[in-house]
């Protein structure tokens, strides 16, 4: 399977990239600053580019069988607009029978208030709401113009071992908060990859 990756030089685009390279797969990531990528493989084809880009996103995607959006950003300080503006050029470079898998997290959506009472009333309202503003609006993108997604959402991460064994929830009734590893979070990735059970969905993962 050919898979490229969004945000594949850290975190969860990392995690996912080793995982899929591991399980016999060709990876494609985008980069930045490909020097930022910390592993080597021959089935690894590291293409330099900005996701906000248009053009740089029509490159990855074409003749990939999925594309998995782990774009991420630590700036809380300013007007974020990076997810967003990648979903929009990702809507319009897809064909309708790729696959999207993309990560947003705890606080999208329906999932809003489903976390701890300080996540809800203290770190999502302030700390969070810029990043979490364009997440929202990467999700109605998401929704709107892409034929195939899968829309997941992490609880609180951690950088543990990958464990195999979380929840996939798409009903949130009595959930509030929750952690889960960047590993399963990939290894979750690269199953509904292999064999998408979440297609049009939302999930939740936690343990």
């Amino acid at each position: 399977m050919k898979i490229a990756i969004i945000g594949a030089t850290r975190g969860i685009g990392l995690a996912t990239a080793k995982a899929a390279l591991k399980d016999g797969h060709e990876v494609t990531a985008l980069a930045r600053e490909p020097s930022r990528m910390p592993i080597k493989h021959s089935r690894l084809r590291i293409l330099q580019g900005d996701a906000q880009e248009a053009n740089a996103i029509t490159g990855l995607v074409t003749g990939q069988d999925v594309v998995c959006d782990c774009l991420g950003t630590a700036n809380v300080t300013r007007t974020i607009t990076m997810f967003s503006r990648c979903a929009e050029n990702l809507s319009k470079a897809l064909e309708r029978e790729q696959l999207l898998i993309a990560v947003t997290g705890m606080g999208t959506g329906d999932s809003k208030g489903h976390g701890t009472w300080l996540y809800d009333h203290l770190f999502l309202p302030i700390v969070l709401r810029r990043i979490y503003a364009d997440k929202d609006r990467q999700e109605r993108i998401i929704k709107n113009n892409i034929a195939r997604w899968i829309i997941v959402r992490p609880g609180f991460l951690t950088n543990g071992p990958y464990m195999g064994r979380y929840r996939a929830l798409t009903d949130l009734q009595g959930i509030h908060g929750g952690r889960i590893a960047r590993a399963d979070v990939a290894g979750f990735m690269l199953n509904q990859a292999k064999s998408p059970q979440f297609i049009g969905q939302t999930p939740l993962l936690i343990y």
